[in-house]
């Protein structure tokens, strides 16, 4: 089990094509903040089929896109 399978959870109940979700929410739908190792993490959410898209460090944000 991973540290993030509620926020990947989350992302495929959005059920959107696209959407930008901030670190601090995804800190409040995971339980932890993001951290480096959220980029080898990211690969598993291909499972719920999304994709991790743009991250924005500036921003602080990062795009989730749906497989298709």
């Amino acid at each position: 089990m991973s540290k993030y399978n509620s926020l990947w959870e989350y992302v495929q109940k959005n059920g959107n094509q696209s959407f930008k979700l901030t670190f601090n929410e995804i800190k409040d739908i995971a339980g932890i903040p993001i951290d480096h190792s959220f980029l080898k993490y990211k690969k598993e959410l291909a499972e719920y089929g999304y994709q991790v898209g743009k991250i924005s460090m500036k921003e602080q944000t990062v795009v989730f896109n749906k497989i298709d």
